[in-house]
This record gives C-alpha cells, structure tokens and sequence, in this order.
C-alpha cells in the first residue's frame, strides 16, 4: 500500500471507534528515544483527572515541559491512545505530559479549560521528579485539545485560578484548533458551548494580546472539520496587538492528517513534528 493509501486507512481509523485508534497506538512504530515515565498521575479527584508523562531516555539536564491536550469535539478521547504523541515528543527532548480532561455530556464550558489548568498545575509540581524545567511550561494540541491550549495561553485566568503561580507558558502550538467558531453551527459546539452566559467569552479569539506567549498555529489546507480561517484570525488578532504568532499552511493535510503526521508512520507526510519542535526550542 502506498503511503497515501496509508494515511488514508488511518485517517479513517482515527475517526472511527476507538478499538481502530487503539491498534494504531498499540502497533505502530514508535520513536525509540523517548519513553512513558509515569502513568495515572492524579490531578483532581475525578476518574479522568488523569495525566501520563513521558521523557527522553536520557536527561543530562532539565528538560523543557510540554503538555499535549488531544482533540475529540470535547466529548470523546482518552491519553492512552496519544502514547505515540508523548513518545514523539520526548524523543525530541521535551518531558511530556499526556492529561485526560472531564468531558461532554458530564461536562461543559469551561471545566475541560480549568481540567488543562489543574493538568498543569500539577505537571508543574512533578516536573523535577521526572527531569523537567518547572519554569519552562510548553503547549500544545490537536483540534479540541488546540482550543484547550489557546485558552490557557491567551486567559492568564485559567492558570491563576489553578494556582500555577508566577510561571509562565514560554510559547504554544495548536494544530486545527477551532479559535474563532462563534456562533455554534455544529452539535460539538452546541453541546460544549451552547450553555455558556456569554458566548464570546467562550472565543479564544477574544483573549488575543500582545504580551501572550508565541504561538505557532498550524493547519491543514484539505481541513474540512474546522475551517483555516480559525488559524489566520487568531494569529492576525495576535499580530495585531503586538504578539507572535506563525501561521503555517499545510496544504496536503486534512484535519486528522496533521496529527497523524506527528506519528513515524507519516512523518514523511509533512514536516508537522519538525515545526512544532524548531518553533517550541526557539522561544526554550
């Protein structure tokens, strides 16, 4: 099978129920340089206030902290199957952390925001143990998980009220996050957001400022799911305000293909990992 066929078939699997997604992440090659460190890592008190972290093989000095929030419309997903992610990273020299967040219909707007919150709060407080910088806090995701990141990168309340202190998130990467989706047009958002008192206060969009961390904001150009135009806003509001943001256009990707590419699989695919890393190690 060609690697277009590939991608395709695992595209598909991704979509799909979880038991297809589960295989992937069970057999697929994995990047042998980083490795899971830690599992089930408690945050809160709730089932799914769970995190893994994952580290490079070798540490000869603290690492940089990176926290990976997956996608899944807020209403489905699990860190489990994102083993895969943690290792690619890792391999890079980032320790990762992995967080499961409270979900549709239990939930909604903002507790899966102030779940990522607690998720760091507590990534924070571990990170030595496992041969991370604490003062060093990276972001990123994938489609629901990308607006989780947004969230927490450009509303410094989420953070404060989590009692993450003084620290600062150094720069984020969101990959086809929807940040700029009002009004909800579709049952994800409707069921996540429809409740909320002030719908654009929902909006990552909204929060955009000049003194934010750099954001890297990438986006296939065959995305069908959640519209490019949710990117380019976002880093022109930010632009405009006086803040970094790098917009990066990958043509030949849909919306489960720029995740996949993080994978050895299709990495060859598009340079997805390979920008996200260049672009989080120079704001390190």
């Amino acid at each position: 099978m060609t690697r277009r066929g590939l991608a395709t078939t695992f595209a598909a699997l991704m979509t799909s129920a979880c038991s297809p997604l589960a295989l992937f992440n069970r057999f697929s090659p994995k990047d042998a340089a980083g490795k899971l460190e830690a599992r089930d890592i408690a945050y809160g008190p709730e089932p799914r206030q769970r995190l893994d972290i994952y580290r490079p093989r070798r540490v000869d000095r603290p690492a940089p902290l990176l926290v990976f929030f997956y996608g899944g419309g807020w209403d489905s997903g699990s860190k489990d199957l994102y083993r895969w992610v943690g290792r690619a990273f890792a391999a890079r020299g980032f320790v990762v952390a992995v967080p499961d967040y409270r979900l549709v219909p239990h939930v909604h707007f903002p507790t899966f925001i102030q779940d990522g919150a607690a998720a760091i709060a507590k990534t924070q407080a571990v990170a030595t143990q496992h041969g991370a910088d604490p003062d060093r806090v990276f972001l990123a995701g994938h489609s629901a998980g990308a607006y989780i990141a947004m969230m927490l990168a450009l509303d410094a309340a989420f953070l404060q009220a989590a009692g993450v202190g003084q620290v600062r998130v150094r720069a984020a990467a969101g990959l086809a996050g929807p940040y700029d989706f009002y009004p909800f047009d579709v049952p994800a958002s409707v069921n996540a957001f429809g409740q909320a008192p002030d719908p654009q206060a929902t909006q990552p969009i909204r929060y955009a400022r000049g003194d934010a961390a750099p954001l890297f904001l990438a986006h296939g150009g065959k995305d069908t799911v959640v519209r490019v135009r949710n990117s380019t806003a976002l880093a022109d509001a930010v632009r405009s305000k006086g803040g970094q943001a790098e917009f990066k256009l990958y043509r030949d990707l849909d919306h489960v293909e720029i995740v996949l590419a993080l994978s050895r699989p299709f990495r060859g695919k598009a340079p997805v990992l390979d920008d996200v890393v260049r672009f989080l190690q120079a704001h390190a």
